[in-house]
């Protein structure tokens, strides 16, 4: 008897986050993991010692490591975590138009290859490349999102957590807005057990507090000299691959594509970090919560700096790059 075929996912770009992702899957035994890369002999390496590690961990979760996109053939999720960070000297348009070009291209490769799948976008600037991918892919754009506001809300909670010495599962906040220094911690909704957080903490802690959550990615880079947070964003997008893949209906906050009405927040048709219900169907709807006219303007001004990236790329044709 032939062994069940476990669903498959596929993680693109097999550096430190993509890796770490792999092995939050294969820990859960629940999937088979394709890693992706165009560095030759890499993804193919750490494959291997990832399976290696399985007896120990007692999972049969099975990884392969590949520089082609036969092996990801039928996959129900492509993570796209491929790009390059922004270098000395390089001007933020110029990073914007090296990762549309790549993730235009892994997006058509997903398309192709697995035309049923569902695209989770972590490549920065990330709400910008959102709509890259659902431009490349053709994909309907509940198929399309990001992972952004449940790395910047995990941040968040864990501050909140530090400073008032209660488990972090007590905290309860939503981070919202473009993945960027203007994202939008949402105070008046935000509470610790129930008790609204702007009554336990003063309001200039919970100022400093917001500032180092809106700038956590940047404080991590700043001490690790070379390279970014990698264990918190990919245990972010393994959470957001729980719920699709088990239909768990969590309300997470994602960049998604908030179509006509916004979802009631005043935003058309841009990809946005909001809280939604996420499923097997993917996206499967903006939830609606009420925010205090400070709020809601702050997400109107991280909507316009995400605008005008996706500005920025109108007429950008990203060039075909070799396939395999």
């Amino acid at each position: 008897m032939g062994r069940v075929m476990r669903r498959k996912v596929t993680i693109v770009g097999a550096g430190q986050t993509g890796a770490t992702l792999a092995h939050w899957l294969a820990q859960r035994g629940d999937v088979d993991i394709v890693l992706y890369d165009i560095v030759e002999g890499m993804p193919q390496g750490k494959a291997l010692d990832l399976l290696e590690a399985m007896p120990v961990i007692g999972s049969d979760a099975n990884i392969t490591g590949t520089n082609g996109w036969n092996e990801t053939v039928g996959s129900e999720i492509i993570v796209i975590t491929s790009g390059l960070p922004r270098k000395p000297g390089m001007s933020r348009d110029e990073l914007l138009k090296v990762n549309a070009s790549i993730v235009a291209e892994c997006a058509r490769q997903a398309a192709s290859n697995s035309p049923n799948a569902i695209l989770m976008l972590l490549t920065n600037p990330l709400d910008a490349m959102c709509h890259v991918a659902l431009n490349n892919s053709g994909f309907p754009p509940e198929h399309v999102f990001g992972q952004a506001g449940i790395l910047d809300t995990a941040r968040f909670r864990a501050f909140l957590a530090m400073e008032t010495k209660v488990s972090v599962s007590e905290v309860n906040a939503y981070v919202l807005g473009g993945h960027g220094d203007d994202m939008v911690p949402l105070l008046g909704s935000t509470n610790i057990g129930g008790v609204p957080v702007t009554t336990l903490i003063p309001a200039d802690r919970l100022a400093a507090i917001v500032e180092r959550a809106r700038k956590g990615g940047a404080e991590i880079v700043n001490l690790l000299k070379t390279g970014s947070a990698f264990y918190a964003p990919s245990a972010a997008l393994a959470q957001m691959i729980d719920a699709v893949l088990n239909d768990r209906k969590r309300i997470l906050p994602c960049a998604v594509y908030t179509g006509d009405n916004g979802g009631g927040y005043g935003v058309s048709d841009l990809y946005l970090g909001l809280p939604a219900i996420i499923g097997a169907g993917g996206v499967e709807k903006i939830v609606s919560i009420d925010l205090t006219a400070d709020e809601r303007q702050a997400l109107h001004k991280s909507a316009g700096s995400v605008r005008e990236l996706v500005d920025a790329l109108k007429g950008f044709d990203p060039p075909m790059l070799p396939s395999d």
